[in-house]
């Protein structure tokens, strides 16, 4: 406590009182207040001073409750008054005093530079009694005598009554020895002078939040602040999970304050480890795609890197069974059917995070824990919190009612982040009675699995045949073609095999021997389990087999997954597809994979095939003429047209492709073009096309063929993206086929060609035609053009009007049209139109002009 002595007079007089200064603490009554001084690393000393010549009256007494002779002592007249005179003037405010006695039994007195006004001032009012406070009201009482931190005892203005308010919150306490003495916890003693500093008998505001075990619990405010905050701040105290949730002011910031305190290890925190202190900033927080959802409180996830991580939601238990006797123990636990809310909970994350992609915090890393006799062993799990669009997927799994939270002890940090929000959903669930505290029937799942039961597959194979397509859920996947199923509608779980492939086998366990897969098993299992476990498909069934598994086709998302496996280079066609609706397609993607030579073609030579030119049987002209929309014209006098019957296909194909990417834009620069793989293109008009990587310059110049309409560009691969398999050429062919003019001759001179192709493109591009195919060739077929108005031959136009020469053919059926052609030749001829301007030039400089005769 600081002090300065001051001396005066002679040195004969009488010795001059050394002044002292100090800070009241508290102010007993009207006549004795408690000074203390500056701390200087801990709590400083204190001493009582009594004010001398002067006496106030004594403030009402409890009688001790060791002595049950006394009794209650009541306010002497004008007490009261004289302490909150006292108390308003001097509490919390630096003084000077002086001692100018000191008793025997150590008691002081003195003077304090306000003590003369006390003397002189009368006090008139009383106190009149009024009622207590209500629950949840706001109220402003006086700090009367701190015994800790957690529970503070204080007096409303005004008021007879004083009642303890505890605190939502744990301090260091002072530990009661049997000898009567206390022993203060670490920073205890800390916590109780930075409370009474701020608080005692300062004129404060009460919240009052709850009543528990006739405890009041509530918030005190300070006009400087939260006290409940500051001491959670400075490391002085812990939050109470029990309590917390009824802090109407927000929980948040009581586990922020104490989060702050737990960073900078203050204090009570100064020892503390955090529960994810180990692991780098990119292993703490990550973005994931969702693959599996192993049950209500786990999942499996694909990072960035490629590689897979179980995550378990933090805090939450899954549904469980309650007690010994509940599951017939001679039939065997089905885990996600048999416990109550089980199901309802996996659905509920399945249909949410299967193949989205996820926000990942992790919260803690449980270690492994070995097994004991009544609980199993666990690996070491990885708990975090997920959010999908901003929800916390464990919240709104509790809100309703299929997970419960767990209970942790108070110095156990190992929980969730968003624990607060977990219990308040948690109590949300059990008021409204959602799922597990419902009081309703538990519902009960009664799935037949007839997976390997040929009785069972036998009756029910007819039924699967006559629905046609059915819907299904993967639930597991054996390997690349073998995966078990559930039929939501049939409520049973079947083995289904993919039809019209040869998937290679993977690893097997056979009696005293372990058989190795072949090579590329795993890669294909990864494929399926990546593309379709755990997510909605539709299952054609066709037969069975001798073991009761069903074979047929599985479409996702509108493409057929045997097809894809084929087409990845990871199956090869079966024989038995050729009998299947899907040959052509399964053929046509077999084909692309054998020219990739990739995994299982890697080492596919193609056979060499002698050409043999068709002998054309005699016969008459064919003419079947189709309408087809012509759609580019190339510089050697080729054309691309398009099918009018499959117009609307098309159509709708490209209009919800260009939806499904305008709601999910490739990544600028992502996609990584290879040559003869199918992409899409952004055209110069900004749409997106289905389009071919024909040739691959640098990655700022990529040649593309544009499949549905013909035409190629050259583009940067920053305009190319993948092309989602959902509009692939699986679902709807390419549209553009090609075709040449029968019965004519293309002039090599450029400046002729030119001519003819520039004349073609005014007449028939963009314009709706009639086409008939009159031969075929090593190229393309070879066809006859007509106007769709006036039925007009193209190819006997470009001939009338002398810009290419006939080509004459030996076959009887075409006799008619060459003879029809030569005479327009003839015309041209004698007209001197465009070739023929300067006469028949033919029999002088034919090879010159690229002509014959």
């Amino acid at each position: 406590m600081a002090s300065s002595a001051q001396s005066g007079g002679s040195s004969g007089g009488p010795a001059v009182p050394t002044v002292q200064r100090g800070i009241v603490k508290m102010v007993l009554s009207g006549c004795a207040i408690i000074v203390r001084g500056q701390p200087r690393g801990g709590p400083p000393p204190e001493r009582q001073i009594n004010l001398s010549n002067i006496r106030a009256g004594n403030l009402a007494r409890r009688a001790a409750a060791t002595q049950p002779d006394a009794k209650d002592t009541p306010d002497e007249p004008w007490a009261f008054p004289a302490r909150e005179f006292l108390r308003k003037k001097l509490i919390g405010k630096e003084v000077c005093f002086t001692i100018e006695n000191k008793t025997p039994q150590g008691r002081e007195y003195g003077m304090i530079y306000l003590g003369k006004v006390l003397s002189r001032t009368g006090f008139q009012n009383v106190r009149n009694k009024q009622s207590q406070p209500r629950k949840g009201c706001g109220v402003t009482g006086t700090v009367h005598i701190l015994s800790g931190t957690s529970s503070i005892p204080l007096k409303t203005q005004g008021t007879l009554w004083t009642h303890t308010i505890r605190s939502l919150l744990m301090c260091p306490t002072f530990r009661r020895e049997a000898d009567g003495s206390e022993t203060p916890e670490p920073f205890a003693a800390e916590a109780k002078f930075f409370t009474e500093s701020r608080l005692l008998q300062r004129d404060v505001q009460i919240i009052l939040e709850s009543c528990h075990n006739q405890n009041i619990l509530g918030t005190i405010l300070h006009p400087n602040g939260n006290i409940t905050e500051l001491l959670l701040k400075e490391g002085f105290a812990r939050c109470v999970d029990w309590s917390i949730a009824v802090y109407t002011r927000g929980a948040e910031k009581l586990r922020a304050a104490e989060r702050f305190a737990k960073e900078r290890r203050l204090r009570i925190w100064r020892d503390y480890v955090a529960p994810t202190a180990n692991l780098d900033q990119k292993d703490k927080q990550f973005v994931a795609k969702v693959m599996q959802v192993l049950n209500a409180d786990a999942i499996v996830v694909k990072l960035n890197s490629g590689d897979y991580k179980t995550i378990h939601l933090s805090s939450i238990r899954p549904p469980r069974l309650e007690g010994e006797n509940t599951q017939d123990k001679n039939k065997k636990l089905r885990p996600l059917y048999d416990i109550p809310y089980m199901f309802e909970a996996r659905e509920f994350l399945r249909k949410k995070l299967i193949g989205k992609k996820v926000n990942v915090t992790v919260d803690y890393i449980r270690p492994a824990s070995p097994a004991t006799e009544t609980v199993p062993a666990f690996s070491e799990r990885t708990c975090a919190t997920v959010t999908i669009g901003g929800i916390n997927i464990a919240e709104a799994l509790v809100s309703k009612g299929l997970a419960t939270v767990i209970r942790y002890r108070q110095d156990d940090d190992q929980r969730s982040s968003h624990y607060d929000e977990l219990l308040a959903a948690e109590a949300r669930a059990i008021k409204n009675g959602k799922g597990l505290h419902s009081k309703k029937e538990v519902p009960i799942h009664r799935v037949a699995d007839i997976s390997g039961d040929t009785q069972k597959a036998k009756q029910f194979l007819p039924f699967l045949q006559r629905a046609g397509r059915s819907e299904a859920v993967v639930e597991y996947v054996f390997s690349g073609s073998r995966l078990k199923l559930y039929l939501p509608k049939e409520t049973c779980l079947i083995t289904f095999l993919l039809a019209g492939i040869e998937c290679p086998r993977g690893a097997r366990n056979l009696p005293g021997l372990v058989q190795e897969g072949e090579p590329f098993s795993e890669e294909a299992t990864f494929f399926t389990k990546e593309l379709v476990l755990q997510r909605e498909v539709e299952v054609e069934v066709e037969s069975m087999d001798k073991a009761g598994n069903f074979i047929g086709w599985l479409h996702i998302d509108g493409a057929n997954l045997s097809v894809l496996l084929v087409e990845h280079a990871l199956s090869k066609v079966h024989f038995t597809a050729e009998r299947s609706s899907y040959y052509k397609s399964l053929l046509s993607a077999e084909e692309a994979a054998k020219q990739k030579k990739e995994k299982v073609w890697a080492h596919y030579e193609e056979q060499p095939v002698e050409e043999v030119m068709p002998v054309l049987e005699e016969k008459e002209r064919s003419a079947s003429y189709k309408p087809v929309f012509v759609t580019e014209i190339t510089d050697d006098l080729h054309f691309y047209v398009q099918d009018v019957e499959t117009g609307t296909q098309l159509e709708k194909l490209m209009e919800n492709m260009r939806n499904d990417i305008a709601s999910h834009p490739p990544v600028e620069g992502s996609y990584a073009p290879r040559r003869g793989e199918f992409c899409i293109a952004k055209f110069v008009d900004g749409e997106w096309y289905r389009a071919r990587v024909e040739k691959i310059e640098s990655p700022a110049k990529v040649h593309v063929f544009y499949i549905d309409y013909g035409n190629r560009e050259i583009l940067p691969s920053t305009r190319l993206g993948t092309l989602p398999p959902a509009f692939s050429t699986r679902v709807l062919p390419a549209q553009a086929t090609e075709y040449a003019f029968a019965f004519i001759q293309v002039p090599q001179d450029e400046d002729a060609r030119t001519d003819a192709v520039d004349s073609v493109v005014r007449d028939i591009q963009n314009t709706q035609c009639l086409l008939n195919v009159e031969h075929l060739s090593a190229g393309c077929p070879h066809v006859t053009l007509q106007f769709a108005d006036s039925k007009g031959d193209v190819g006997l136009g470009l001939v009338k009007e002398g810009l290419v020469m006939v080509e004459v053919r030996k076959e009887k059926q075409f006799q008619k049209v060459i003879t029809e052609y030569l005479n327009a030749q003839e015309s041209a001829k004698s007209a001197r139109l465009n070739l023929w301007r300067y006469g028949d030039f033919r029999a002088d400089d034919a090879d010159e002009f690229g002509y014959s005769r």
